[in-house]
C-alpha cells in the first residue's frame, strides 16, 4: 500500500499541454460493461455516421473486475422460450431469473432492468464462445452447469478474449489507455446535460478534454473504502478489483445524477485470506461449510431465519441471510468456519481414482483461473484439499451494482418493461440513461439491478450503447464546453504536484510533513473511518445513527484535508490521489444512504442496531438520493418497488 516512486516527476498545470478529443459517444471504463458498450456502439454508430471513443485508466486487455480471469460465467439463462434447443444442462426462463434476483436482494430490485439484461444475455454468451472462450462440455456436447444459472469455463484469458473483440469492433485509434478520468463536464448552457469529461495521462504530461454528446459510465464499483482483512504483507489483496475506486459514482453524483440503493453493499463469503471463490465448491463440488464443531450451520441455524419471512424461509436462501448464519457462528464462539473439501471430493469420486484425480485438477483450476493467490495459500499452509478442510470467512464490504450488490445510479429502463411511475424521473426515455441528460450508467454503476456478473455487465453495456447512439441521433444534442471550468479542473488536477513542489524541502521526512500527505496515508485514514463507524468487518458489520453521523463528521475533515494537503510525486501517484478523492465521496454517499434507511434490510451485509428489524411496511422501497452541486446538499426520497413478475414465496 505504501508507494515510493522510483523517480520524482512532477509538473505544474501551466507546463502540461492539453489535448482535446471530440466524439459523439464517450465510454469511460474498459471493463466488461465498457467493452460491451464499445462493441455495440461501434456497430450502430457506423450506421449513423457517429464517432465512439473509449477511455480506460489501465489497458483493456487486463483491466476491470475480470482482469485475473474467471472460472465461471454466472449469468446464463439458456432461455427455454418457444422451441429453442438447450445449449446447457439446465434451461430456465427470464421470469424465474427475475424471481431469483429479487429474492436474493430481500425483495428489492428493479425487475424491468433485470428482465431486460436477462432476456439478452444468452446472445452475449454465444458471442463469447464464438470469439474463442473455452467452455466445459458434457459428453454429449452441452455446456456444463455449475449451478442453475452458472456455466463452467476455462477462463484465465476471459478478459483478453473480450478485449480483442472490442478493439476489432471499435478500432484501436478510438481507445485511449492509461488515461484516468477525474470529472465530468456539463453543458455550459444547460447544467442538466452532460458535455464530456476531463482526465490526464499517466504515461506523459498531458491533460485531456473529451467533448461528447453522450457519456456512458462503466468504471466499476468501489473497493478499499473499508479496511481490508488482508493487511501488512498482504496489503492490497482484496476480493474485488482494487482499481475499482468509485470513480463513476463520484463523477455521476457530482453531475447531479440520482443514486439508488447506495446503502447496499456486498460482503463476500470466501476462502479465508486468499479470497478464493466458493461458488464452484458449493454448487459444483457440493461442498458443505461447517463450524469448528463440525456442524452444518446452514441447517442448525435455519430457525433463525424465521424472523426474516418471507425471504428467510424461501429457497434459495438469500446471500445476506447465509452471511448472517455464518456470522452467528463467530458471535457464538463457534469459529473458525471450514469448507469441508475432503468430504466433498471423496463423495464425488466415490472410490474412482481416475475421477478423484480429475476432481483434484478441477479444484485447483477453479483458483488458477481467477484467484492464483488462493492456490499459493494452500501451498504455503500445506493444505491438500483432499485431506484438509480450508478456512472460509466473510470479507470487508464492497460497493457495487453487478454482483450480489445493487448500489448505483437510478437509470431508465426499456420502454416495454419500465413501470409508468418510474418514467417521471427521467428527462427522456432511453435505456440506462441516468437522471442527467445524455449520461448513461452500466455494470457496477447502474443500481437496483444486480447479479449481472460478467456476461450481464457486457450485455448491459450493449443495451446502453444502442440507446446512447439513438439518443444522439434523435435528440441531436450540441453541448457547449465551459472553457473556464476546464481550466479550473486542470489546475485542480495538478494541484497535488504543485503542492509537493512548493513544500518538499520544508521537512526532513516526507511521510510526516505538516504541509502535505500522500494518497496511501489518506486511504488508511478513510479505511479506519469506514471500518469503525460504517459497519466494517471489525465491528461485525454493525452501526447506528450516532456512529454514522460521526463517520460523516470525520469524512468532512478528510475531504477538507484532501483539498488542502494531498500531494503527488509522479503521474501514477497523481492518479492515486484522484482515486482517493473519488473513494471519499463514494464513502460519504454510502454512509448517507445507510443513515436514511431506518431498518435492517440486509442482515449479513450490515445491521442498524438502532433499527434491528426488517420493516417491509415502511421500507419495502427503493432509496433515492441526489447531491445538488448548486446548493452543496443531499436530498433523499423513496419510491415503491413495483413488480412485473408474479411471485409465490
Amino acid at each position: 500500500m505504501v508507494y515510493v516512486p522510483k523517480k520524482v516527476e512532477v509538473y505544474k498545470a501551466d507546463e502540461v499541454p492539453t489535448e482535446t478529443v471530440e466524439t459523439d459517444v464517450l465510454i469511460v471504463g474498459g471493463g466488461f460493461s465498457g467493452c460491451g458498450a464499445a462493441y455495440e456502439a461501434a456497430y450502430w454508430a457506423k450506421l449513423a455516421g457517429l464517432k465512439v471513443t473509449l477511455v480506460e485508466k489501465a489497458a483493456i486487455e487486463r483491466s476491470g473486475a475480470v482482469a485475473q480471469g474467471l472460472s465461471a460465467i454466472n449469468t446464463y439463462i439458456d432461455n427455454k422460450y418457444g422451441d429453442r434447443p438447450a445449449r446447457s444442462e439446465i434451461q430456465n426462463t427470464v421470469e424465474d431469473y427475475v424471481r431469483y434476483v429479487v429474492l436474493d436482494m430481500m425483495g428489492i430490485a428493479r425487475e424491468d432492468l433485470v428482465a431486460d439484461y436477462a432476456r439478452h444475455v444468452d446472445g452475449t454468451v454465444h458471442l463469447f464462445n464464438k470469439w474463442g472462450l473455452p467452455m466445459w462440455l458434457t459428453p454429449d456436447g452441452k455446456w456444463v452447469r455449475e449451478g442453475p444459472w452458472q456455466l463452467m469455463i476455462h477462463g484465465e484469458s476471459y478478459k483478453p478474449i473480450i478485449a480483442e473483440a472490442t478493439k476489432m469492433a471499435l478500432g484501436e485509434e478510438n481507445i485511449y489507455e492509461r488515461v484516468p478520468i477525474i470529472e465530468l463536464l456539463l453543458d455550459k448552457n444547460d447544467p442538466t446535460r452532460v458535455a464530456g469529461a476531463v482526465g490526464f495521462s499517466v504515461r506523459e504530461p498531458k491533460f485531456y478534454v473529451f467533448k461528447a454528446k453522450a457519456v456512458i459510465l462503466a468504471t466499476g464499483g468501489a473497493t478499499l473504502l473499508f479496511r481490508p482483512r488482508s493487511v501488512g504483507e498482504a496489503a492490497g489483496r482484496t476480493w474485488y478489483a482494487i482499481f475499482d475506486t468509485g470513480s463513476g459514482y463520484y463523477m455521476g453524483l457530482k453531475a447531479g445524477a440520482m443514486l439508488t440503493q447506495f446503502e447496499h453493499r456486498f460482503i463476500p463469503f470466501r476462502f479465508k485470506d486468499g479470497y478464493g471463490p466458493v461458488g464452484a465448491w458449493f454448487l459444483f463440488f457440493k461442498c458443505k461449510a461447517k463450524n469448528a464443531f463440525g456442524e452444518v450451520y446452514i441447517e442448525t441455524t435455519a430457525s433463525e431465519l424465521e424472523k426474516y419471512k418471507p425471504y428467510g424461509t424461501a429457497q434459495p436462501i438469500p446471500t445476506p441471510l447465509r452471511n448472517h448464519q455464518a456470522l452467528l457462528q463467530v458471535m457464538q464462539g463457534k469459529a473458525p468456519i471450514f469448507m469441508d473439501t475432503p468430504e466433498a471430493m471423496e463423495a464425488l469420486a466415490a472410490g474412482d481414482k481416475a475421477k478423484a484425480k480429475k476432481i483434484y485438477d478441477e479444484a485447483f483450476e477453479d483458483f488458477l483461473d481467477m484467484t492464483v493467490s488462493q492456490a499459493l495459500l494452500w501451498a504455503s499452509q500445506n493444505i491438500d484439499p483432499q485431506e484438509k478442510p480450508s478456512e472460509a470467512a466473510m470479507a470487508e464490504p464492497y460497493i457495487m451494482g453487478s454482483h450480489s450488490g445493487e448500489a448505483g445510479f437510478w437509470v431508465c429502463g426499456p420502454e416495454d418493461l419500465m413501470p409508468e411511475e418510474y418514467k417521471k424521473y427521467f428527462p427522456f426515455v432511453y435505456n440506462r440513461m441516468t437522471t442527467v441528460k445524455g449520461l448513461f450508467a452500466v455494470g457496477d454503476c447502474a443500481g437496483a439491478n444486480p447479479h449481472k456478473f460478467s456476461s450481464g455487465s457486457f450485455t448491459e453495456g450493449r443495451l446502453a450503447a444502442k440507446a446512447a447512439v439513438r439518443y444522439v441521433v434523435e435528440q441531436k444534442p450540441d453541448p457547449a464546453i465551459d472553457d473556464a471550468k476546464v481550466e479550473e479542473l486542470k489546475k485542480k488536477c495538478f494541484a497535488p504536484m504543485e503542492r509537493y513542489i512548493e513544500n518538499k524541502d520544508k521537512t526532513t521526512d516526507e511521510n510526516v510533513s505538516p504541509y502535505f500527505f500522500f494518497p496511501w496515508q489518506g486511504l488508511v485514514r478513510l479505511q479506519k473511518i469506514m471500518d469503525e463507524y460504517a459497519a466494517g468487518a471489525s465491528m461485525l458489520y454493525q452501526t447506528n445513527k450516532a456512529m454514522l453521523e460521526r463517520a460523516l463528521e470525520l469524512l468532512a475533515f478528510l475531504k477538507e484535508d484532501w483539498e488542502n494537503y494531498i500531494a503527488a510525486r509522479d503521474l501514477h501517484e497523481l492518479m492515486r490521489a484522484w482515486e482517493l478523492w473519488h473513494r471519499i465521496w463514494t464513502a460519504e454517499a454510502h454512509v448517507r444512504f445507510m443513515l436514511f434507511r431506518e431498518e435492517t434490510r440486509f442482515p449479513g451485509y450490515y445491521y442498524r442496531t438502532d433499527f434491528p428489524e426488517l420493516d417491509d411496511e415502511n421500507w419495502h422501497v427503493f432509496t433515492l438520493g441526489r447531491y445538488d452541486p448548486e446548493k452543496n446538499e443531499w436530498v433523499f426520497d423513496k419510491t415503491p418497488v413495483l413488480h412485473i413478475v408474479e411471485y409465490t414465496l
